[in-house]
């Protein structure tokens, strides 16, 4: 397995369950928020969470130990993006947000470090668009399921500019945290979500129409199509 320097953005539920899995999978991970005292407080989570899985006997004390040990939390962005191999954007859903970050980066990150984002349903065309022309073949997605940690899947979804070699990487290393990683164009739901929205849709009309119950049509997801979680708790 080769070690990655990453910088994940964004200490919230997503950016937490990111950098610990990265963490546990052996790279150094910065976990990064504009209000530093919100880094440190999501790095402690983190290590509240780990002590939980080295109690549940998943990790040794050294395992958890040393996770913890290359995890840190960067001061500033400048600092924070020094010598990294990727950054993971895990910010709040919103275009204009994430363009701005990605703006930023584009200008700190060094020339050959991969920027990628968490979303799950912006265009990496238009965040492509707020990086210098020579950075987009490094721009993709790099779409995490939540909890992160439990959750086994990991959707790459490829620009229309991005590389051979920057899908190779960002392929890589979820597999290198044990993760499955599918690749979808860069089209509207990407794989997973395109295929859930009609799926709520359709139960949500179910019930407004009187076919069955909510508790009965979860029920009929989950022991009849094998989802999870039934779609009306995910709605």
């Amino acid at each position: 397995m080769i070690r990655r320097v990453v910088l994940v953005c964004g200490a919230g539920l997503m950016g937490q369950g990111i950098a610990q899995v990265l963490a546990v999978a052996g790279h150094e991970v910065r976990l990064y928020e504009p209000e530093h005292e919100r880094g440190v407080a999501g790095r402690a989570r983190i290590e509240a969470s780990l002590q939980w899985v080295v109690d549940s006997g998943r990790l040794t004390e050294a395992e958890g130990a040393a996770a913890i040990g290359r995890l840190s939390v960067a001061a500033d962005l400048d600092t924070g993006a020094v010598g990294v191999d990727i950054v993971i954007e895990a910010i709040i859903e919103d275009e204009p947000a994430k363009s701005g970050l990605f703006r930023q980066l584009d200008a700190v990150a060094p020339p050959g470090a991969v920027l990628a984002s968490n979303t799950s349903s912006l265009s990496i065309a238009t965040l492509a668009a707020a990086a210098r022309p020579s950075r987009r073949g490094l721009v993709i997605g790099m779409h995490f399921f939540n909890p992160v940690p439990a959750m086994p899947l990991v959707e790459i979804i490829r620009g229309p500019e991005t590389s051979d070699a920057t899908v190779g990487l960002v392929r890589g290393l979820a597999e290198s945290m044990g993760k499955t990683a599918l690749t979808s164009a860069d089209r509207p739901g990407f794989i997973v979500n395109r295929m859930l929205f009609p799926l709520l849709a359709e139960a949500m009309r179910a019930y407004a129409e009187g076919v069955a119950s909510a508790n009965d049509i979860d029920a009929g997801a989950r022991l009849g199509l094998g989802h999870p979680m039934g779609p009306l708790a995910l709605a």
